[in-house]
């Protein structure tokens, strides 16, 4: 009986001999192929290097590789830069470089914005947009043509000649409409906003204060014309003033309105000596 207790606490003493044997080979394994491997690294890294940065990446963290100079550097961020899509896996988060004509992306498949030159369709960045759609410069997408809408046309406005409504037979009236949408740079262009046509109505006479602007004229002249006849002074002894036509032809009117009066007179003088 004390044999056998004997000989099974060998064994055991020899299998936990062969156990630590393995570990230590395995830790010399491990420091030969990673001799600067550090496990007090700072930024995210879980685990680094002096030469290569980091190695992984604490949990949730992207790890992504920055090239700097001839070599690349692992780094460790909460998002991947601009130009890089992220991808979540069971053992590392990683991001990878957008596709060369793009500059942001969501993924290796579809793009979110394109580089310089290339314009944006669902997607994918393309050199010419597709047949119906038109390149926005702005935005450089490719976007729907947009065509000019114009609003319902006004009814006719009344019938007028040189600004009146009255005083004519024949005279022209307009209508218009507003422009509620105009178009992108290959829609189709917007119409004339206004119409005219002729018109003909009943004439009516104008009433006062309808006039035209002739009769406002006319009436303005004839009452410059009574202002200026009231204001010339008894000229006696003075030499004449120069007459206008009108008053001269007033002159002769009654000039002519006495020698009537006076032709008058004188044929009843004969008349009565006569008899």
């Amino acid at each position: 009986m004390h044999l056998r207790l004997i000989s099974w606490f060998f064994i055991i003493l020899n299998f936990m001999e062969y156990i630590g044997s393995q570990n230590a080979s395995r830790g010399r394994r491990q420091r030969r192929m990673h001799p600067n491997v550090s496990q007090g690294c700072q930024g995210g890294c879980a685990t680094c290097s002096d030469y290569n940065g980091c190695l992984s990446c604490k949990p949730r963290l992207f790890f992504v590789l920055e090239r700097i100079g001839m070599k690349q550097i692992g780094v460790c961020l909460s998002s991947c830069p601009s130009g890089y899509y992220g991808t979540r896996y069971p053992d590392i988060n990683k991001c990878t470089k957008c596709k060369a004509d793009c500059d942001t992306c969501f993924n290796k498949n579809f793009c979110t914005k394109c580089k310089s030159g290339f314009y944006l369709h669902l997607g994918k960045c393309l050199d010419n947009c597709p047949e119906g759609l038109e390149a926005n410069n702005h935005t450089m997408e490719c976007v729907s043509i947009v065509h000019c809408e114009a609003s319902e046309w006004s009814p006719w406005s009344p019938c007028t000649k040189k600004g009146k409504t009255c005083g004519f037979k024949r005279g022209t009236e307009t209508r218009a409409r507003e422009i509620v949408q105009h178009p992108s740079a290959k829609g189709n262009l917007c119409p004339p906003t206004s119409e005219t046509r002729k018109c003909t109505v009943q004439r009516k006479k104008c009433q006062k204060g309808e006039r035209g602007k002739k009769g406002r004229e006319r009436k303005r002249k004839k009452l410059n014309q009574e202002e200026s006849k009231e204001a010339i002074p008894d000229n006696k002894g003075l030499e004449p003033s120069k007459e206008t036509p009108e008053q001269g032809e007033n002159k002769d009117k009654q000039q002519q309105k006495k020698r009537k009066v006076q032709d008058k007179q004188q044929k009843s003088v004969s008349v009565s000596t006569v008899h």
